[in-house]
């Protein structure tokens, strides 16, 4: 990658975590440049609709044509067309947050979900972001799809998730991740319970595709008081037969119907 649009994709990273934007000097000290090189890049963004700035305090923000861009994507693929209903169902049996995250080279990255949860606590974080392999049940049960020299690469690359900004019983290790990751192999699925956030639950399979190569991860959570350890296990049976369902609709959707690690199809005209 080109050093200019490395810089670019730091830029656009950070400030899709900052919805009230950062200023010039903050994410020139983020992109690790000078405030003159960082000046021009923004200049550019904003030129090409992607970043605006705001006049009177000086922040710059991202625009909704980032946004548009991925909507635009994952409608071109059909994933959500394909996968909402199903995901649908599943919401209202387990009356829980369900999630699905793609496989994206050597990232999973969330794109649709289904609220079940009609009161009381709701964990409704935000779309389009990468798991955390080492502090959520997504990111163990996909290591454990791997050999352990794959799984520990991944770890490796992504870094493991500082425990002070997760929960207290996220692993502080390799050692102790890859207890867990083992733990969910025999079962198929996995669970955690104050790993990714103090007082929340969530548990994870993977959908296979017709080669049996891991697509997508499939994706309960909900608050501890509700998603017991013992809920978990009741929910097991539904979560591994939702993601047979997703996996044997997958031929419909060109994101799904890729091989991991592969570029998406053309669409023909």
């Amino acid at each position: 990658m080109s050093n200019i649009i490395d810089r670019c994709f730091t830029i656009l990273q950070e400030l899709s975590y900052h919805r009230d934007g950062r200023t010039l000097s903050e994410l020139a000290e983020k992109a690790d440049i000078p405030l003159s090189a960082t000046h021009r890049i923004l200049n550019d963004l904003i030129d090409a609709g992607y970043v605006r700035k705001d006049e009177r305090h000086g922040e710059f923000t991202l625009t909704m044509q980032i946004v548009s861009l991925a909507l635009r994507h994952l409608s071109s693929g059909g994933i959500v067309d394909v996968a909402q209903p199903i995901l649908e169902r599943l919401a209202a049996k387990s009356k829980e947050l369900v999630r699905l995250a793609v496989v994206d080279e050597d990232q999973l990255i969330y794109v649709a979900k289904a609220q079940g949860a009609t009161m009381g606590l709701r964990y409704d974080p935000e779309m389009g972001q990468p798991v955390t392999l080492s502090c959520s049940a997504a990111g163990m049960v996909w290591l454990g799809t791997k050999t352990e020299d794959e799984a520990l690469r991944l770890v490796a690359k992504q870094g493991l998730g500082d425990p002070k900004d997760y929960g207290p019983d996220a692993p502080a290790t390799i050692k102790s991740l890859m207890t867990l990751v083992d733990a969910t192999k025999a079962r198929g699925y996995a669970t955690t319970i104050n790993v990714f956030l103090p007082g929340m639950s969530s548990m994870a399979t993977p959908v296979y595709g017709p080669g049996r190569e891991v697509l997508a991860v499939l994706i309960i959570a909900g608050p501890t008081t509700r998603l017991t350890q013992a809920r978990m296990d009741e929910l097991s049976t539904a979560l591994i037969e939702t993601a047979s369902e997703l996996g044997a609709a997958s031929a419909i959707s060109p994101i799904f119907q890729r091989r991991p690690n592969q570029p998406l199809p053309t669409r023909k005209t």
